[in-house]
C-alpha cells in the first residue's frame, strides 16, 4: 500500500474588492456588479422595482464562474482577481479577509 503525503498550502495575499449585501444598499450593490448579471442600465424606475424585490425576497443573485448564485443580506458579494463575482457567508470572509487601510 502506497503512503500519499499529504501537503499544506497558504493562500496567497490578494488584494480583492468587496460589499456586504445590506437592506439598505442594495443599489449600491447592483452598482458594484456594474450591472453584470443584467443586459442594459436600468432605468430609475426599474432599479426602484429591483430594489423592492431584493427586499422581499431577501437574497440577489449574481453571475459566478459556476453559474447563477445567491448571496442574502448579510454575505460579502467578492470580486476576484479576474473580474469575477461570488458570495462569502460573513464568518468566512472575517477568518480571511482583513481590510486594506
Amino acid at each position: 500500500m502506497e503512503v500519499v503525503n499529504d501537503k499544506k498550502y497558504i493562500k496567497k495575499p490578494v488584494q480583492i474588492e468587496a460589499i456586504q449585501l445590506k437592506e439598505n444598499n442594495i443599489i449600491e450593490v447592483f452598482d458594484f456588479l456594474d450591472g453584470a448579471n443584467y443586459k442594459e442600465t436600468k432605468s430609475v424606475e426599474e432599479l426602484e422595482d429591483f430594489n423592492q424585490r431584493i427586499l422581499k425576497q431577501g437574497y440577489i443573485e449574481i453571475k459566478t464562474l459556476e453559474g447563477m448564485l445567491k448571496a442574502s443580506f448579510g454575505d460579502y458579494i467578492i470580486k476576484g482577481i479576474k473580474g469575477e463575482f461570488y458570495p462569502c457567508k460573513p464568518d468566512i470572509f472575517q477568518a480571511t479577509y482583513e481590510e486594506v487601510r
